[in-house]
């Protein structure tokens, strides 16, 4: 008989499976693919690859582009496959026993409490207030009194969409102990603008995770990056292994991160649907909108499943959360083109109004 690692048969799995949506709004995915002008020299950028060397030259062209950004050095910067994979390497080096604590919020990213199981750590949740809102002070003791290794703060939120101030932040930063790590992840950070990379320079445990994923539209290429003191990546760079990233993903996010100002008008269009879809959402008799500051909103219906067993009939795919901790009766939607979430708002309608 196979021995595979202790514990390794009750891990829990992330749910990937897809069908061929005809509206698929259930991952927080940009609906829209390049755009033309980044397409077109994104191709020029491909054709001159070098396939036959490692990606070393793609890997730091992209770090110092990104340190340039943000008034950083280029050691500053860690890349990895999506923000997810920088999560994952972090859990690892702050965990290893039980003895490791890492504090989160929840309901927040259901990673988070695979990543600390399979980090052999202690996931410690800290539960989000009804209306989805953070006890800061409750999050600061719980970090103090478990004497956690690291504490994780999504923000935006995801699934609830909500947004943190920087000045929260950095009261979590200025007021937990010394030892602990903190990790803000910032995957939908430019639906909101209120980022924490100020405060890096005079915390040195604050750690910030991106993504090309949401806003840039990259989440086939699997490009995240994290920004850190060079103690912190030094460290964290130690758990990954040589040439860990491709150079066909390096060098379209490189292009992306060029060009990340022809983004911007999408980025304000879904902000604008995310708006308008919110608005019409709380028109609805039963439905409960929570605020967003992300891609997505979340809503609370008493008949979830049901709703989304019709979206589903409809060949609309949405993220029904079931019975998970904080989230009964919630669906999550992520905004679409125009026509899309006409849509599917258009089914929720006739569900919510008794003619479906």
């Amino acid at each position: 008989m196979l021995k595979y690692r202790t514990g390794l048969k009750d891990m829990p799995s992330y749910d990937v499976v897809e069908r061929d949506w005809q509206i698929k709004v259930n991952a927080n995915e940009c609906n829209m693919n390049l755009p033309p002008m980044v397409e077109d020299r994104l191709m020029g950028r491909l054709s001159r690859v070098a396939f036959n060397r490692y990606p070393n030259e793609e890997y730091d062209a992209l770090r110092e582009q990104i340190a340039d950004n943000h008034k950083l050095q280029k050691e500053n910067v860690l890349l990895g496959s999506g923000s997810s994979e920088i999560i994952e390497k972090l859990f690892y080096c702050f965990g290893g026993t039980k003895a490791k604590k890492i504090v989160y919020p929840e309901p927040s990213f259901s990673m988070y409490r695979i990543y600390a199981k399979a980090a052999q750590a202690t996931g410690i949740p800290v539960a989000l207030e009804e209306d989805f809102s953070l006890d800061i002070e409750k999050f600061v003791n719980t970090v103090n009194e478990e004497k956690a290794a690291l504490a994780v703060i999504c923000n935006p939120n995801n699934p609830t969409g909500t947004g943190y101030s920087v000045s929260d932040i950095e009261y979590i930063a200025d007021n937990i102990h010394g030892n602990c790590a903190l990790l803000i992840d910032e995957a939908y950070i430019e639906f909101y603008g209120r980022t924490a990379v100020g405060l890096l320079s005079s915390h040195p445990n604050l750690i910030v995770a991106r993504t090309f994923s949401k806003a840039y539209g990259l989440a086939s290429a699997r490009v995240g990056y994290m920004l850190a003191s060079t103690a912190i990546v030094t460290m964290i760079e130690k758990a990954y292994m040589p040439y860990h990233m491709n150079v066909l993903s390096l060098a379209t996010a490189d292009i992306v991160y060029q060009m990340r100002h022809e983004y911007v008008p999408r980025i304000q269009m879904m902000i604008a649907e995310r708006k308008r879809m919110s608005a019409e959402l709380g028109k609805l008799p039963g439905v409960t909108v929570y605020p967003s500051e992300t891609n997505f909103v979340l809503i609370r219906y008493a008949k979830a499943a049901k709703l989304n067993e019709y979206l589903e009939s409809k060949g609309i795919g949405v993220r029904c959360f079931g019975d998970a901790p904080g989230l009964k009766n919630c669906l999550r939607i992520s905004m679409g083109l125009r026509e899309e979430n006409d849509q599917w708002l258009d089914a929720i309608r006739q569900f919510v109004e008794g003619r479906a």
